[in-house]
């Protein structure tokens, strides 16, 4: 009988935990905002234009294909294993059974993120990996994998996902053959080419060069933000855009002056000497359609392409900025993050305008600063290895609002915003943004800002759990913490780098205490898309 009892006991606790944990994954689900992307205003396109727009968005379905396959696996075999709705769409939310926040399974039967990810043998060790001797094994574009006789063996993602990518390549040959813009026909021809060979140089240059589309395609292996064990590998991502031209015109007035913008970065001028290419623009555009990486958990609100540090040298970069992304993120979260955490007398300063235009100079700091290493270590990725991509975010969110706030006080920008507006906006968005959690390298870069600025006590945190902010001190500590971020990038400073992630990087209770307050508010950590 108490045999009978205990196991009994034991099925009602596993029924509990079952049900504990369903419920749990929908109120994570409830984390993720859902915004519809209406189908766009195609006013002013053509027939071949709006049929451009439709391969497109096919070509980066099957992106998402491989991005799966990057991250997790086989995705069909697991989405179609969860029968609970819940569970699924957190799912395809973060791209597999662990949740973006805090690295965690969220599913039973899963341990960690693994930090190879799907780039590495599972039980490759570092030892293995710095004495074999390839040249293609740190490239962004291979996968390492055991050979048959079990050593190791770099494949290029061409080769590894010649099927998928075959399709990608099709749908952008029907796109160039649709077209009636020549650089848009150019562009896609090129990264044809760049995704048959991995070699994207003439694909980037021709995207930079194509300026009189109003529609507009990223895609292809973007960013390293997947490989948390060396930071090399890229993941596979695409955006479908179409620009707002008007807005566009404006914003382009700031491409002259990136020169001028590098030279006004704080700390030793020989720690940014770095010349961006004089090619550099900005565009304005309404996101239609999103996938892989780019589309896995937390949405960004803007990017600086292309990242390959030759193009940004010799012709610049392109940033794009976002603005139906901006606009939901500040209405269902910055603004009511700022309302409840925020006290009385900051609130009003909590400004759309001013968010959007700190995420413009974020954007654009990212093509600032320094590529290469001024001491001979190589490039500033390669010196940094998987710390590179946590110390750029926190150098584009530093300089960004630092940027900004230099340039509201001083006039240059049209819209009506003080610096104490961009100084409490970032404030706002960077304890916000403390959400992301230390899983993923923009939580862990707003978590380092956030705790720096805490320390040096340009923002304070109350017993009432609502936070003072001193401006005078945010502007001081927001220099400070940009020229030490930029001598790290420019020597090279791994050492240091690791001992500023692991002094800053964790949450403390501040941020626990914040993070249960919004929690109770209903204030959800990000967005996710639908489409109409």
């Amino acid at each position: 009988m108490k045999r009978f009892l205990a196991v009994l006991t034991i099925l009602v606790l596993v029924a509990v935990s079952c049900t504990r944990n369903r419920t749990d994954v929908g109120r994570l689900v409830e984390n993720y905002a859902q915004v519809t992307i209406p189908a766009p205003d195609l006013t002013g396109i053509t027939d071949n234009g709006k049929e451009v727009l439709r391969l497109y968005r096919k070509a980066a379905d099957e992106v998402d294909k491989i991005y799966w396959r990057q991250y997790f696996g086989d995705s069909e075999a697991f989405l179609g294993s969860l029968t609970d709705p819940s569970e699924k769409l957190y799912a395809e939310i973060n791209y597999g059974p662990w949740d973006r926040i805090d690295g965690k399974p969220f599913l039973p039967g899963y341990g960690n993120r693994p930090e190879v990810a799907c780039f590495y043998p599972s039980d490759m060790t570092d030892e293995e990996f710095q004495k074999w001797d390839d040249p293609n094994k740190k490239s962004p574009y291979t996968l390492v994998e055991r050979a048959a006789d079990g050593s190791l063996k770099s494949v290029w993602y061409h080769d590894a996902y010649a099927g998928l990518i075959s399709q990608i390549e099709g749908y952008l040959q029907r796109a160039a053959d649709v077209t009636i813009k020549e650089s848009v026909r150019h562009y896609l021809l090129e990264m044809i080419e760049g995704l048959k060979t991995d070699d994207y140089y003439n694909s980037y240059k021709a995207w930079l060069e194509m300026e009189d589309s109003k529609m507009d395609l990223v895609i292809g292996p973007i960013e390293a933000v997947d490989d948390a064990l060396y930071g090399t590998k890229a993941s596979y991502g695409a955006y479908v855009l179409l620009k707002n031209l008007q807005r566009t015109d404006e914003l382009n007035a700031l491409s002259a002056r990136m020169p001028e913008l590098q030279a006004m970065l704080p700390g030793d001028p020989a720690d940014h000497a770095f010349v961006p290419g004089a090619h550099s623009d900005i565009f304005s555009c309404n996101v239609l359609y999103c996938s892989g990486y780019t589309n896995a958990g937390f949405k960004v609100i803007g990017i600086n392409f292309p990242y390959d540090a030759k193009i940004q040298e010799e012709l610049g970069t392109r940033t794009i900025i976002f603005d139906n992304i901006i606009r939901e993120k500040f209405n269902r979260t910055v603004h009511p993050v700022g309302n409840a955490l925020l006290e009385d007398v900051h609130q009003p300063h909590v400004d759309a305008s001013a968010f959007y235009w700190t995420i413009v100079f974020r954007e654009i700091a990212k093509g600032l600063g320094v590529k290469e290493t001024v001491n001979g270590k190589g490039s500033v990725a390669e010196a940094l290895a998987n710390e590179a991509l946590v110390i750029e975010k926190a150098k584009s969110n530093v300089l960004g609002a630092w940027l900004c706030a230099q340039e509201a006080e001083a006039y240059h920008i049209s819209a009506l915003f003080q610096k104490e507006d961009v100084l409490t906006t970032f404030v706002t968005n960077t304890i916000r943004s403390t959400r992301f959690g230390a899983a993923d390298p923009t939580g862990i870069a707003n978590i380092i800002v956030y705790n720096y600025l805490l320390e040096s006590k340009a923002i304070i945190w109350n017993p009432s759990g609502r936070y003072s902010i001193d401006y005078g001190k945010t502007w001081q500590a927001l220099e400070t913490l940009g020229a030490e971020i930029l001598r790290i990038q420019a020597h090279g400073d791994i050492d240091a780098a690791r001992n500023w992630i692991d002094k800053y990087g964790v949450a403390g209770p501040e941020s626990l205490s914040d993070k249960r307050t919004l929690e109770s508010a209903g204030i959800p950590v990000d967005i996710r898309f639908t489409y109409e």
